[in-house]
């Protein structure tokens, strides 16, 4: 950052505004009392009536200029807390952007190529289906991302559709992993339930599978292993249940483990195209959690050490 950014940075300018306000505070109290202190002397050499020149008591005008500046000291600081707060969503919105970007140019410039392909040479009938297998991947690609927003959207402003319905959890689970098997072909996911309880939970089945296609499709993305491995469990804790998602992914440094939910966050630098994803699975998962009076909670020993994600339901809330 250059010297005239320094200059001009938010905290920089908070600290003055501050110390110009308590300086300012400081001289007039100064510049009060000594105004005080003569009109005393003067009421005494006079002999004029006290009452009548020194009205105020300088000890309230003081307290009462105190709480006054402590208000604007107060206003101060919420203007700035707000204005890097939206300087903050401005920058997460930026990475969102060139992000975002990114994912839709690379299947749109595949998917030209793809073509081109088949517009340019005559292609043998296992070359043809192989490149359409490509394609659709790419169209599944740029279907997910498109989605992503659709119901980020929706769900922002409580517009998406579909009742709630009493589902049994784990066979709402199971059921979906079979309807979904082509994402998770390369990789092993066991669902266990120890207790062998039946949870019958009210859900709105539309948002519960995006919440478990995020969480999962997540754990297969930011994978290194040569085997993806997820583990799904049911626990009871006092009146909760856990439902966990533990990965063998590449783990999350302590410092990002609050952040991962915020809107449009990635880990890693705005510059990082290693950051993948557009920023908005995890928060819809998490508003998702909510909608079904839960939440969602994430965990992780470290970088290269894999990932827990719990979802916590009430138990009072099933049936």
């Amino acid at each position: 950052m250059t010297r005239s950014g320094w200059l001009f940075h938010p905290i920089l300018i908070l600290i003055f505004s501050i110390l110009a306000l308590g300086t300012s505070l400081f001289l007039y109290i100064y510049w009060y009392i000594e105004a005080s202190t003569g009109l005393k002397s003067l009421v005494k050499r006079f002999n004029i009536d006290a009452g009548q020149v020194l009205e105020s008591q300088t000890w309230v005008v003081i307290l009462v200029l105190s709480i006054l500046v402590g208000i604007i000291f107060m206003g101060i600081f919420i203007i700035f807390v707000y204005n890097v707060k939206t300087l903050q969503l401005y920058r997460l919105q930026h990475n969102f952007i060139n992000s975002f970007t990114h994912e839709l140019k690379t299947p749109v410039t595949a998917l030209k190529l793809y073509l081109e392909t088949f517009a340019k040479h005559e292609l043998s009938r296992e070359d043809q289906l192989k490149y359409i297998q490509y394609m659709l991947y790419d169209t599944g690609r740029l279907s997910d991302d498109i989605n992503r927003i659709l119901n980020l959207a929706q769900i922002e402003s409580k517009s998406y559709g579909g009742e709630l319905e009493t589902h049994h959890l784990e066979n709402a689970i199971n059921r979906f992993l079979k309807n979904n098997s082509r994402y998770f072909q390369h990789c092993r996911i066991s669902v266990s339930n120890p207790a062998g309880n039946a949870y019958l939970y009210l859900i709105n089945p539309s948002l519960f599978n995006m919440l478990l296609m995020n969480i999962l499709t997540n754990a297969v993305k930011y994978n290194n292993s040569k085997l993806p491995e997820i583990e799904i469990s049911f626990e009871e804790k006092g009146k909760k249940l856990y439902i966990s998602f533990k990965d063998n992914g590449i783990g999350i440094d302590k410092t990002e483990k609050k952040k991962i939910f915020k809107k449009f966050y990635q880990v890693g630098s705005s510059d990082d195209m290693s950051a993948r994803g557009s920023g908005l699975g995890l928060y819809l998962v998490e508003h998702i959690a909510r909608i079904h009076k839960g939440r969602i909670m994430m965990d992780s020993p470290g970088l290269g050490k894999g990932s827990t994600f719990t979802l916590i339901l009430p138990l009072k809330y099933s049936l």
